[in-house]
């Protein structure tokens, strides 16, 4: 599927691949593999980095369940602070995602609650290339640092979205699905990464 520009919400995947945890790792030798392990390893979540916003009316204390109420969450990072900022809205919160140096690094993450199988899952959205050139040349490689970063990004929604799994623990034992959305046929899948509780203390290699 080649990437689209449209926001995150209207995306329709057509994945080239449906994969389980045992089977989510491409090109296990690849350069680009071993580019992204010198990149380090993933340094763990800090909580005093994470901002969170609730907007939309869903304040902190509304932790009304996610099968009743939209519940999607927009996370980004600055590069120089290492700072994280999680929003939790009914929709993406395009403001978040705004201006050129985002457009171009597009290394933002949107999650969102859906009943899947009359189960609640967790959908997680990252974008691997398409939109320009630069994205393109780097999708392997873009594709390896998300897998090695995708725990901090949950354990930054259960730590930033605490009320909603304290008010219903049930919700860690609900399976991870990630988007990773690319125009390069290889790296546009959906991986299934097991419970929540479990994808958020993955080691990816």
């Amino acid at each position: 599927m080649a990437a689209s520009s449209r926001p995150w919400s209207a995306i329709t995947v057509k994945p080239s691949c449906l994969l389980l945890p045992s089977e989510r790792k491409p090109s296990d030798g690849s350069l680009f593999l071993k580019a992204a392990r010198l990149l380090g390893a993933n340094t763990g979540f800090e909580a005093s980095k994470l901002k969170v916003f609730f907007l939309g009316g869903l304040g902190k204390e509304k932790a009304v369940h996610p099968e009743f109420a939209p519940r999607t969450y927009t996370l980004t990072h600055c590069d120089l602070t290492a700072n994280l900022t999680l929003s939790v809205s009914r929709t993406v919160n395009r403001k978040q995602l705004r201006g050129w140096y985002k457009k171009l690094q597009r290394d933002d993450v949107v999650a969102e609650w859906k009943k899947f199988r009359d189960e609640m899952s967790l959908h997680v959205h990252c974008h691997v290339s398409g939109g320009h050139l630069l994205l393109d040349l780097a999708a392997e490689l873009r594709y390896h640092i998300f897998r090695k970063e995708l725990p901090l990004v949950l354990q930054a929604v259960i730590h930033g979205d605490s009320n909603l799994f304290s008010k219903h623990p049930e919700l860690v034992d609900s399976l991870v699905w990630v988007y990773f959305h690319s125009n390069s046929q290889e790296f546009n899948r959906i991986e299934c990464w097991g419970p929540l509780k479990d994808a958020a203390m993955a080691q990816p290699t």
